[in-house]
Order: structure tokens, then C-alpha cells, then sequence
């Protein structure tokens, strides 16, 4: 069972609603709050930084709860993770114990008060890797964007072997399917119920910093290059150092860059 969520109400009208799923070993609360510590470069009237709830009074934050789950690799032990994993560094090591965790994660349901449209889906690390698979897993997509920090693409290679050997303009509707066929649990199959053009209109931005000693950045890359290929439109961010977390204050002016200008948008 997943804890209750952390919310952060708007200042005033409610504009927008930002979803994030925190780490693998942490919680909505420690997540929440350390991110919110993070600051922007100086800017503004007052010529100071700011942190991403100061500078989008408008917006509703949820953080989002794991579960406490059994950890295969460490014994058994209980950790908060959206699903057991043998290995970050190799995630599709040992595969076979992450699907019913993300299967169930993805499954998860949140009321923001908003339009998906002015919804932005977001996560960090195992958090991110959970969003990718819940999203691939619907089908729908109609996000107002989506940020990921220093994450992966579950199942990658599986996720490879459907994009075949054609370029952007040759994939079809089917991989989509087949991808949210391994998502969502079902058969090789095909299912109906994808919607691709809503899926590739999502705006992505992906961050991730060189010195990152939990994920390396090849996974990043890899995540990156699949979502490009599967025809998405993705920023791609690389750090020289900010480690496993948010580069800052760069890290945190291309959020907040990013997040105005899909609210403008929509």
C-alpha cells in the first residue's frame, strides 16, 4: 500500500498540476522537501534565486508515495520502491522481477483538479523509469510535458528490438502497441486503444549530470535515443556535475524554462 501523497496547494487559482515520483529508497516527504531546496540562478526583481514553488504560485505539486516493497537483491529487506530491481547501474538485469511492480505503479490514479493537458508528468530516476512505463502502458498520453532527472528506460532493449531497423518516419502505430502490450502486462499482441498522435506531442526534457555515480549516463542516452526514435519531442540536458540529484542553478533554470513555456502553451 502506498503512502498518502505530499501536496502542495497553489497560491491562488489553480492553474496546473505537477506529478513527481521521487527515487528508489526515498519518500514523498524527503523528496519533496529536498527539492524544494533547490534554487534557480539569480533573476527577477528582486535579483535573487528562487525555488520552482516560489516562481509558479499557480501550480498544484503532488509527490506521490511508493510502496514498501521486497528487495530480491538485498535479502528480502523492505524498501520504498515503485518496483524491485536487481541492479540501477544494468537495469535490465534480472527483468523478470520488475514487471508486476511496475505493472501496479502504472495503474496508480491521482485527481489534480486539471485537464491532462495542463498536467505534467514527472520523476527522478526509478521515479522517471516508472512514468515511461506508465505511459507507454496507457497509450494516451495528452500530457502538457514531462521532465525526467538522471533516469533510464525500463525494458530498453526490449523497447529497441520493436523500433526495428527503420528511422523516425517509418514507425508505425504497431510499435507503440506492442509497447504497451510488454507495459501493461498482456500478450505479445497487439491491443487497441493507442493514441500516437497525442503520445509524440508530449514535450520532453531530460537532464542528467556526467557525474552521476548511481545511474550512469549512458542509460540517460540510451532512454533519450528511444524516445527520439519512437518519434518523441525531447530536450536533452547534460551536466558536467550536480551527481544523482538536480544540477543547480542550471538544472534548475532549464526546469523552470521548460515548465513555463508549456504552461503558456496550453
Amino acid at each position: 500500500m502506498s503512502p498518502e501523497p505530499k501536496v502542495f496547494g497553489p497560491n491562488g487559482a489553480h492553474t496546473h498540476t505537477v506529478i513527481f515520483l521521487h527515487g528508489r529508497d526515498s519518500s514523498c516527504d524527503e523528496f519533496a522537501a529536498e527539492f524544494f531546496e533547490s534554487e534557480t540562478s539569480p533573476g527577477g526583481p528582486d535579483e535573487k534565486p528562487h525555488t520552482l514553488l516560489e516562481l509558479f504560485p499557480t501550480v498544484r505539486w503532488v509527490f506521490p508515495g511508493a510502496p514498501v516493497l521486497h528487495s530480491a537483491r538485498f535479502g528480502g529487506i523492505e524498501m520504498s520502491q515503485w518496483f524491485d530491481m536487481w541492479s540501477v547501474e544494468d537495469p535490465e538485469e534480472r527483468p523478470e522481477i520488475q514487471h508486476n511492480g511496475l505493472r501496479q505503479s502504472g495503474e496508480e490514479k491521482e485527481v489534480t483538479g486539471v485537464p491532462r493537458s495542463r498536467i505534467f508528468l514527472c520523476g527522478i530516476s526509478q521515479g522517471f523509469a516508472t512514468a515511461v512505463a506508465a505511459l507507454f502502458a496507457e497509450g494516451q498520453g495528452a500530457f502538457a510535458g514531462m521532465i525526467g532527472l538522471c533516469s533510464w528506460m525500463p525494458f530498453a532493449t526490449r523497447a529497441e528490438e520493436l523500433l526495428g531497423k527503420g528511422d523516425c518516419d517509418d514507425i508505425s502505430l504497431s510499435s507503440l502497441s506492442h509497447l504497451q502490450a510488454a507495459f501493461a502486462g498482456t500478450t505479445n499482441e497487439p491491443i487497441a486503444g493507442v493514441n500516437a498522435e497525442a503520445m509524440r506531442e508530449i514535450p520532453m526534457l531530460l537532464t542528467h549530470s556526467l557525474d552521476d555515480d548511481v545511474v550512469p549516463i549512458q542509460n540517460g542516452r540510451r532512454l533519450r535515443d528511444i524516445l527520439i526514435m519512437q518519434g518523441f519531442a525531447v530536450e536533452w540536458k547534460e551536466y558536467p556535475d550536480g551527481g544523482h540529484w538536480v544540477n543547480e542553478p542550471q538544472g534548475m533554470d532549464d526546469m523552470a524554462y521548460f515548465l513555463r513555456r508549456h504552461m503558456d502553451s496550453c
